[in-house]
Order: structure tokens, then sequence, then C-alpha cells
């Protein structure tokens, strides 16, 4: 088991919440302690839930009952689940909630990446040197620079801002994939990638003032895509645009669009354990009414 679906993802965002293990599906989810009461809920971990064998994951949370209030995951497309299944495992709510942009490694990149991508790649490799490092570990201040430059570009807050702490542990965790992109040995972008049973799952990037003026992350997904498919991959998972909006023509889209071959629903998954004390907790917190699940974190992502 690898990347999101190891213990020590799990552990990494343990600032947000306590690790609690599924047995019987080996999935890990986030339990959290509910504002001003002292009932608990949990979540799956950020950006996706993924476990080793999903046909026993509606026993393990059946044993959740009286425990928790409530449940949310967002379900990993590429996990062995249909929207029927996901059902019965949260019989409250499976709605679609994003599509990830998928990647047919199977394929020839000239085939499918669009002409502007391709321009702007061959530019920015002529002037930039892009390698997949052996241990991710040994660039973790670098990293966590470019990823400070980003919080502040766009404004991040709460769980997806992460601490150097986390990232950290993120970088240790089986499966990470490191690319990066360096001019004169000065570090400009790296992305993050976790390899899992096949998949090759975009995390993140981030990149310097002088990396975004070089098309830094054309390069980097260049030769992403050509050490993947060399490795033998079948499928990169590029995930969406940011936050939590369904609205797909943002520029973050528009960018992962120009690289994919196909797209994937995404669902978002949850399940009330306890109605009673639900339906007191939004009552304790003066939620309005919304689609968010659970409503009474409602605004708890920005």
């Amino acid at each position: 088991m690898n990347g999101y679906s190891h213990s020590g993802y799990a552990a990494s965002l343990a600032e947000f919440g306590t690790p609690r293990l599924l047995p019987r599906s080996a999935g890990w989810l986030l339990e959290r302690q509910i504002l001003f009461t002292l009932y608990r809920d949990a979540m799956g971990c950020y950006p996706l839930f993924a476990c080793q064998d999903w046909s026993q994951l509606r026993l393990d949370l059946d044993e959740l009952q009286g425990e928790l209030v409530s449940v949310a995951i967002v379900a990993d497309p590429f996990g062995e689940h249909d929207p029927a299944y996901l059902r019965e495992c949260f019989p409250d709510l499976v709605v679609p909630f994003k599509q990830h942009m998928l990647t047919d490694l199977t394929r020839s990149p000239e085939s499918y990446v669009n002409a502007h991508h391709r321009r702007n790649a061959r530019k920015a490799l002529e002037r930039l040197n892009v390698e997949r490092c052996v241990d991710a570990t040994l660039f973790a201040d670098e990293w966590n620079s470019l990823y400070d430059n980003l919080v502040k570009r766009h404004g991040i807050h709460g769980l997806t801002a992460f601490s150097p702490k986390s990232f950290r542990a993120q970088l240790a965790v089986p499966g990470m994939v490191m690319f990066r992109a360096s001019q004169a040995e000065e570090t400009v972008g790296i992305t993050l990638w976790y390899v899992d049973r096949g998949v090759a799952y975009y995390h993140l990037g981030a990149y310097s003032e002088t990396g975004y003026q070089l098309g830094a992350s054309f390069a980097i997904f260049w030769r992403a895509i050509e050490s993947f498919s060399a490795q033998g991959l079948t499928w990169l998972n590029l995930g969406a645009g940011a936050g939590l909006s369904r609205d797909q023509d943002d520029g973050l889209s528009r960018f992962k669009r120009g690289w994919a071959t196909n797209t994937r629903n995404v669902y978002f998954c949850g399940r009330v354990f306890d109605q009673e004390r639900y339906a007191e907790i939004i009552s304790i917190s003066q939620v309005s009414a919304s689609d968010y699940f659970p409503a009474y974190r409602k605004g708890e992502f920005g």
C-alpha cells in the first residue's frame, strides 16, 4: 500500500484529526472533535479516501455506529466501487463532486497534449533541467519554500496550507515521486506525485517566480509523462481544479485539461450515524441551510 492508502500519509495529516484505521478495508479516516460539543466525527484524508479492500468498507462503517456522529469522504476514482455500492456505504449522500482529468499513458503524448502545452514544454526544456528525484526528502526545504510562495500567491489557508512538518512526513510516504526543475542549480519548480496500484496521482505542485516566468510546470509535466510511461504505468490522475467549486474553467483546470485524455467522476460521500445528535449540533451551530456536508462544518475550508 502506497500513497493515500498508506498509514504514513494519514499520520502526515494528524494536525487536522486523529488517524483511525478501518481494519477490514485498510483505509484511514481522520477523527475530529466537533466544536462546542463532546461528540466526534470523521473525514477521509485529503484529497482522496483510498483503501485496500473496498468490499469491506461497508462493514467497517457499520461498526462506527454509536461512536461517531458522521463521516464524509471523497472516493478515490480508481477504487473498486461503483455508485450503487457507495450508496450502500453512505446512504445519506453520494453525489458527483468533480470530474478528475486522467492521462492514458499507453498513448503517445504527441497525440493528445494540446499544441499550446507542447510548445511551452519544448521552450521551457531548452532553459530548464528536470530530474526525477531519487529521494524526495532531500529537497524538503526547497519544497517548503516553493509551497510557501504558492500559499502567499493564492491566499491558501486551512488544511491545504499544510505545515513544513506535514510535508516532511508526506515526502517520506512510500510511493512518493518528486520531479524538480532547476536553472543553474536553483530549484524553480517541484511537483509531487503518489504512485499506487499502477496509477500516478498528481498531488501538488509549486514554483518560484522564476519558475512561473520560465514555464517550469510545462517542462515538469512533459518529463513526468515520459518517466511514468517508461515505468510502465497506465494512468495519471491529474485531479481537478482548485477549491470546492465544481466549476472547471479556472486556470488550473485548463492547465490540466491540456494534458488529459479522459475524465472520470469523483464522488463525495456522507453518512450520518446519529441523526438526533446531528440535528442537535446543527441547532447549536446555527448554520444556514446549504448542501454542505456535514452541515455544521460549513465554511471550514474557506
